[in-house]
């Protein structure tokens, strides 16, 4: 399993694998199975936004264990977790803010 950082502006944590964009972080929603998947909103002047992702996800009923919303946008924040809370598995936990440092710590020790 591997752990995807979506954001086109900040660095990506150790131990993820960094998306910059909604169609590199989908295809990767394709081909893996992804254990955290932490979202950003605004990814650059006329790209899509993050809820792009939450839409594939969706759409593909392809889910990681853990999602974050660690996008700064407030209305981007709460659109996708409203779409999210009505289609995510049991099995998905939804948070909807960035990733503790506790989080962020373990996974880049462990992987």
């Amino acid at each position: 399993m591997i752990h995807v950082y979506l954001d086109d502006f900040r660095s990506c944590p150790k131990g993820f694998v960094l998306a910059k964009n909604v169609e590199e972080c989908n295809m990767l929603i394709d081909d893996n199975a992804i254990d955290i998947l932490s979202l950003d909103y605004d990814l650059g002047w006329g790209e899509p936004h993050g809820i792009e992702v939450v839409r594939h996800m969706i759409a593909m009923r392809r889910f990681p264990r853990s999602i974050y919303l660690h996008t700064s946008s407030v209305a981007g924040r709460i659109q996708m977790y409203d779409l999210l809370v009505k289609h995510i598995p049991e099995t998905t936990k939804l948070y909807g803010g960035a990733m503790p440092s506790s989080i962020l710590s373990h996974v880049a020790a462990n992987g």
